[in-house]
C-alpha cells in the first residue's frame, strides 16, 4: 500500500536535490541493493537527510556503509552549493508545496502587508505582462552571452590557433613525427576539438545567468507564467521545467519528466524538450551569427531560442489533437519561493559543473570523432581533394537533399550528418573541412615566456573589453568604441565563401530543429521505448527540412538572397 502511495505522488525538490536523489537510486540499482519494504525514492531521501533511525538500520545490512557514504557525499555537495543543511532544504520545499496548495484552495481576506516578493510578482506573473517579461529576460541573457563573451571567444581562438597549435608543431618537429601524424594532430585534433573549445567562454556565461535566474527564484515564476501558454498544447506549467533544463542539455531534461504524474504528459514533454536550444547548439549559433550577422548576432541567437519554444508549442498542439490526446486534467501546484539573493558560490559551482561536462565531452567524444573524421577525409590514402575522400563521397551523395534549403554542398551535408552524434560536432567537422587543409603562414618564432605574456595580455584585454560591454548595458552609458568590432575567427572567414546570410539563417533553423543527438534519443528510448525515439527523430527532421525550405525559398522570393 505504501509503495502505491509513493508512486502516485512525487514532490519535486528542485534540480540540485533531485539529481542527488536520482544518483542514490541509481546506486541502489547498480549495486543490486535490496531496499526491502521501503520505496527507493523515500529511502534515498531519508539517507540524504541523515535520518538517524534509517542510518542505524542501514549499518546492519550488506553494502550499507557504502550507501551511507554516497548519501553523505551527495548531501554535502548540495549543502556546499545552497548553503543550508539538506534536511532544512527539503523541509522548506515541503512547506512551500503545502503553502502553494493552501494559496490555491483557501480564500483569505485581503491583507495590508505586501512584501517585496508580492510587488515583483504583480509584474512578472501578471496575466498579460508575465510572458513579455519572460521573453525580455531571455533576450537580455542571450545578448549578454554573445556580447560579453565575444572578446573571450576571440582570445580563446587566438590561443588555440596560436601558442597551443605552435606547441604541438614544436613537439611534432622535435620527435620528429611523419607528415601524416603532423596532419592528424594539427588538421584533425587541434582543428576539430579546438574549433569547439573556442566557445567555452560563451557556455560559462550562459550557465552563469541560468543559475542566477534559478537561484533567485525567477525560474519558478517562468514555469507559472508559461502554464497558461502550455495548456494550449494540453500540458501544464510543470512540463516547462524540463523544457527549461533543455536549454542546458536535453538528456537530464528527458529524465526530469519523471516528476510529471501522467505518462501521456511525460511522453509529450519528452518529444518537445529536444526543440529547446541546448548548449551544444550554441557554438553553431555563435560561429554563424558572428560571421553573417555582426552586431545583430545576439538578436539572431535569441530568435533561435524563441523559435524553438514556438515550434514546440505548435508541435504540441498537433500531437495533442492526433496521437497524444489529453487524459484527465491534473492540478498544477507549484511553489513560488520568495526572491532571494543568489549565492555566488552556488552559481559558480553550477556554472563550472555544466561547463566541465561539456569540456569532458570535447575531450572524449569530440576527440574520437575528430580522429575518425581526419581518416575519412584522407582516405583513400593520398587523396588530394577532400571531395574525393570517403567522407566527401558519402556527403556529396546526400547533399542534394539540402540543396533546396540553400546549403547543398558536401561540406555542410557531411557536417550535419556528424551532428547526429552531438550538435557541437557540426562546428568541429566544419573546422576540419574548411581549416584542416589550410596553409598556415609561419609566424615569427616566440619563446615560451613570450607566449605566456601574450596569453596573459590577451586575457586582460578581453576582460577589460567584456567589462566595458557589461557596463554599457546601463542606459546612457557607452564605453564601447563603435568602430571596434569583434575579430572574426578563422572558421567564420571561411564560411563566408560558402554561405549567404539567408542560407546561414536557414542552416541555423535546420540545426535548431533537426534530429536530436544520439544521447537524447537514447534517453527517450530508455524512458518510453524505441517507437517514441523513432517518432522524435522522424518528426523533428521533417519539421526542420520544411522550416528551412520556407525560410530560404521565401527569402529568395522576397529578394533577400
Amino acid at each position: 500500500m505504501n509503495t502505491n502511495i509513493h508512486s502516485l505522488f512525487k514532490l519535486d525538490y528542485g534540480g540540485k536535490i533531485e539529481r542527488e536523489i536520482e544518483k542514490l537510486m541509481a546506486a541502489f540499482d547498480g549495486m543490486n541493493f535490496d531496499t526491502g519494504r521501503y520505496p527507493k525514492r523515500w529511502l534515498a531521501l531519508k539517507l540524504l537527510e541523515a535520518d538517524a533511525d534509517i542510518l542505524e538500520r542501514m549499518q546492519t545490512v550488506p553494502d550499507g556503509e557504502k550507501i551511507i557514504a554516497l548519501a553523505k557525499q551527495g548531501s554535502d555537495h548540495v549543502q556546499s552549493m545552497l548553503g543550508d543543511e539538506f534536511d532544512l532544504l527539503t523541509a522548506d520545499r515541503r512547506y512551500g508545496f503545502i503553502n502553494g496548495i493552501v494559496r490555491q484552495s483557501l480564500h483569505r481576506p485581503s491583507m495590508d502587508r505586501i512584501t517585496l516578493t508580492d510587488r515583483i510578482d504583480d509584474v512578472v506573473t501578471h496575466k498579460w505582462f508575465g510572458l513579455p517579461v519572460f521573453f525580455a529576460v531571455m533576450y537580455v541573457v542571450f545578448r549578454l552571452v554573445i556580447d560579453v563573451s565575444s572578446p573571450f571567444l576571440d582570445w580563446t581562438d587566438s590561443v588555440i590557433n596560436g601558442p597551443i597549435a605552435n606547441l604541438f608543431r614544436f613537439l611534432l618537429d622535435l620527435a620528429p613525427a611523419p607528415a601524416w601524424i603532423h596532419s592528424l594532430v594539427i588538421d584533425g585534433i587541434v582543428a576539430g576539438v579546438g574549433g569547439v573549445l573556442v566557445f567555452v567562454p560563451g557556455l560559462l556565461i550562459l550557465y552563469f545567468f541560468l543559475a542566477l535566474l534559478e537561484d533567485s527564484g525567477y525560474m519558478s515564476r517562468a514555469a507559472f507564467v508559461m502554464d497558461r501558454f502550455m495548456r494550449v498544447v494540453g500540458l501544464h506549467g510543470k512540463s516547462f521545467i524540463p523544457m527549461i533544463l533543455g536549454f542546458g542539455c536535453a538528456v537530464p531534461a528527458i529524465y526530469a519528466t519523471r516528476t510529471i504524474a501522467s505518462r501521456r504528459d511525460r511522453i509529450l514533454t519528452a518529444l518537445l524538450v529536444p526543440l529547446m536550444s541546448c548548449s551544444a547548439r550554441l557554438p553553431v549559433y555563435v560561429v554563424f551569427g558572428l560571421a553573417f550577422f555582426g552586431a545583430r548576432a545576439g538578436t539572431v541567437i535569441w530568435a533561435m531560442y524563441a523559435l524553438g519554444i514556438l515550434v514546440a508549442m505548435l508541435a504540441g498542439m498537433v500531437f495533442t489533437r492526433t496521437i497524444l490526446k489529453p487524459d484527465a486534467s491534473s492540478a498544477f501546484v507549484l511553489e513560488l519561493p520568495p526572491y532571494r539573493q543568489p549565492a555566488l558560490k552556488s552559481i559558480l559551482i553550477h556554472m563550472w559543473e555544466n561547463t566541465s561536462e561539456f569540456i569532458r565531452k570535447a575531450g572524449t567524444m569530440i576527440f574520437v570523432t575528430s580522429v575518425v573524421m581526419w581518416f575519412l577525409l584522407n582516405l583513400p590514402w593520398g587523396v588530394e581533394n577532400q571531395r574525393d575522400s570517403y567522407f566527401g563521397t558519402v556527403s556529396g551523395a546526400i547533399s542534394p537533399v539540402f540543396a533546396p534549403l540553400g546549403f547543398g554542398n558536401w561540406e555542410t551535408g557531411g557536417a550535419l550528418v556528424t551532428g547526429f552524434v552531438a550538435k557541437e560536432i557540426v562546428v568541429s567537422t566544419m573546422s576540419q573541412i574548411y581549416l584542416g587543409g589550410e596553409e598556415v603562414l609561419e609566424a615569427e618564432p616566440k619563446t615560451f615566456s613570450e607566449d605566456l605574456i601574450g596569453i596573459g595580455r590577451g586575457f586582460l584585454d578581453a576582460t577589460i573589453s567584456s567589462g566595458k560591454i557589461l557596463i554599457s548595458i546601463i542606459p546612457g552609458v557607452n564605453l564601447v568604441d563603435e568602430e571596434t568590432e569583434s575579430e572574426d575567427t578563422a572558421l567564420s572567414l571561411a564560411l563566408r565563401e560558402s554561405f549567404t546570410p539567408l542560407s546561414a539563417l536557414a542552416l541555423l533553423i535546420f540545426v535548431l530543429l533537426y534530429v536530436p543527438c544520439v544521447a537524447t534519443l537514447g534517453a527517450i528510448k530508455h524512458e518510453f521505448g524505441t517507437s517514441w525515439a523513432v517518432v522524435s527523430a522522424v518528426y523533428q527532421t521533417a519539421v526542420a527540412w520544411v522550416a528551412a525550405f520556407i525560410v530560404y525559398q521565401g527569402g529568395l522570393l522576397l529578394g533577400l538572397g
